[in-house]
Order: C-alpha cells, then sequence, then structure tokens
C-alpha cells in the first residue's frame, strides 16, 4: 500500500499498485476559480486527463460553462450543487457522459466526490439518482445492504451499508476496486478509517473491512 497527498500530476496512476489516501486529512488545493478548491486522489495532468477529486465549493461560486470530453461522475457529499439542469443535493449520484457541458455553481455551498475522463467513448447515458429516496436492497451476507448506481460491461457503481461490527471482505478478482467512506467508520489491517478516506486496490488484491460503526460507502469495481 501506498499513501500520497503530493499534488503533482501523474498522482497515484500506477493501477498495479493499491492507495489508501485519507483525503480528510489534507490540505485543500486551489483551482482555477476563485471559492474552488480541491483535494486530489489521482490526477493525469494538472487541469485535463483522467481524475478523482473532492471538490469543496464556497458559498456563491461557479466554474464557466465547459465540455467534459471524457465524461464526468460525481456524487454529492454535502450541500447542493447546481448546474443548468437542476439542483443535486447531498447523496445525489449523478453521471454525465463525454462531450457533454455544464455550468456548475453552489448557491450556499457543496463538496462533491468526482470523477473526470473515465468513461467510455460511446454508449455512455446521463444518471441522475437520489440515493436518500431510492430504496436499499438487502444483501445475502450478514449485516451489508446495497444500492445499485450504475452498471454495464466494464464497471459496477453501488453503495454499501454496513451495521457495525459487519465485514466486508474482496477476493481475488480481475478487476480493480475503489471505496470511498461517505459516512461511519471502517477498520482495515489494524487501522481506523472515516469519512473521504479513499481506496484503490489493484487487481487480485484481497482485503477485508470491519465496520467500527453504522457506516456507507461508495464502491466501484471496474476493468482497466
Amino acid at each position: 500500500m501506498t499513501s500520497e497527498t503530493t499534488t503533482a500530476v501523474n498522482l497515484n496512476l500506477d493501477f498495479s499498485k493499491s492507495v489508501i489516501v485519507e483525503a480528510a486529512n489534507m490540505e485543500w488545493s486551489p483551482s482555477p476559480l476563485k471559492g474552488v478548491v480541491r483535494r486530489r486522489l489521482e490526477r493525469e495532468d494538472a487541469e485535463q486527463g483522467h481524475a478523482t477529486s473532492i471538490v469543496r465549493y464556497d458559498p456563491g461560486s461557479s466554474f464557466k460553462s465547459h465540455t467534459h470530453g471524457g465524461g464526468e461522475e460525481y456524487f454529492v457529499l454535502e450541500g447542493t450543487f447546481s448546474d443548468q439542469s437542476g439542483d443535486y443535493g447531498a447523496g445525489s449520484y449523478v453521471r454525465n457522459p463525454p462531450g457533454s457541458s455544464h455550468a456548475p455553481h453552489s448557491e450556499n455551498g457543496c463538496t462533491i466526490f468526482v470523477k473526470l475522463c473515465q468513461m467510455q467513448s460511446e454508449g455512455e447515458p446521463q444518471v441522475n439518482i437520489d440515493t436518500k429516496t431510492t430504496e436499499w436492497q438487502q444483501s445475502p451476507l450478514k449485516g451489508q445492504q446495497y444500492m445499485p448506481l450504475f452498471e454495464n460491461d466494464r464497471e459496477t457503481v453501488q453503495l454499501i451499508k454496513l451495521t457495525a461490527g459487519a465485514d466486508l471482505k474482496f477476493i481475488r478478482e480481475e478487476t480493480i476496486r475503489e471505496i470511498l467512506i461517505l459516512e461511519g467508520e471502517v477498520t482495515y489491517k489494524g487501522n481506523d478509517f472515516g469519512p473521504q478516506s479513499w481506496f484503490r486496490f489493484a487487481r487480485n488484491e484481497e482485503a477485508k473491512f470491519t465496520a467500527a460503526k453504522n457506516t456507507t460507502l461508495w464502491l466501484k469495481s471496474y476493468a482497466r
């Protein structure tokens, strides 16, 4: 495992290595626009290409209209994120396909988890799910519920809810797996991790998490 908090380009892009970043402990880095700052988790280039970040909008801040050539996927962690298509409150999961454009802003401030330039070039749908009003499904595994968010032949995205003491285990699989803790706390290899802790596991990496308290996390599995 590696842990890296630098803001350099080509950050955490060796997908043969597993990565843990406790983003809540990172300093915020400036963006090109005033009032918008971010915590970089993985990044290909300074202001373009593959990127995964936690981004905070101060009240009244905005970005100019721009196009996402490789698509945009985000989850609203706090507050309300807005663009010309509507307002997205905490718990909103949104996918904007490649070639889509918007002018995002936040009237009262917000924090989002966002992934850029990581979609297929064709066939990606627009997705908008309010996870606060979507029904959870019972897992066959003890102490787990799940909420499907998206699936295609390349990736699967879902929320996982663990009751205190429940385990989440990864067996060896030919996929990369990413986790972001949304609320609660997990124990992994004897260490405790809380909200905004981000994990990326390489192919065939085995892992076991135990919920130290009731916990909700975002989980993506994908081929690369």
